[in-house]
């Protein structure tokens, strides 16, 4: 199974940060009002599971090539200073923040300790987050584009297979998900009222 080295690597990332950065902005939009939009937000934090794990291991098999000495990977380079220092707290927030948001689904509502947690994750998230996506957003389409295109490195079908069975893994995992929604829905209900 050939996926393209690093530039391949890089093609992945990019086109699976590009589907994040569209799902993160739906999930956003429903903490606008989540005693609206409560439902919506379990789910598409459940859909959202699979492509941000597919994430976090095309960065850290980019890591590993590199501090293995791959010469593909030495040769394209380290990340920035700023990078490499946010590394870390973009991968520990992004783990506790989703690990929490599952612990949440599946304990309901009685478990407000970890509703703390999820909490205190996200605003170290959404600041770690913040930063990691201005430093990238720019060299995003070009590195999608090719592979949108069919064109330049080798793999670039079954990179978009990859991202395509991981977003149906997404879905089905929200839809497994929606009898979990029930118990939220009420206390949310309850709380209101």
């Amino acid at each position: 199974m050939h996926l393209g080295g690093s530039a391949g690597n890089s093609r992945l990332t990019a086109l699976t940060a590009i589907v994040l950065l569209v799902l993160l902005a739906i999930e956003g939009g429903t903490l606008l009002s989540l005693q609206t939009f409560l439902s919506w937000h379990i789910v598409v934090g459940m859909l959202l599971v699979p492509i941000v794990a597919l994430k976090l291991v095309t960065v850290g098999y980019r890591f590993a090539r590199y501090y293995t000495n791959r010469p593909e990977y030495v040769e394209a380079g380290p990340p920035t200073t700023l990078r490499r220092l946010l590394g870390p707290v973009v991968v520990l927030a992004t783990v506790g923040l989703f690990a929490t948001g599952v612990a949440l689904a599946v304990l309901g509502p009685s478990a407000p300790s970890v509703l703390l947690l999820h909490q205190a994750s996200f605003a170290v998230w959404v600041a770690a987050m913040t930063v990691h996506v201005l430093a990238h957003v720019l060299e995003l389409p070009a590195l999608a584009a090719g592979d949108l295109r069919g064109d330049g490195v080798g793999g670039n079908r079954l990179r978009v297979g990859v991202l395509a069975g991981v977003i149906v893994a997404g879905v089905v995992l929200a839809v497994a998900t929606l009898p979990l929604v029930s118990p939220w829905v009420h206390w949310m209900r309850d709380a209101r009222g």
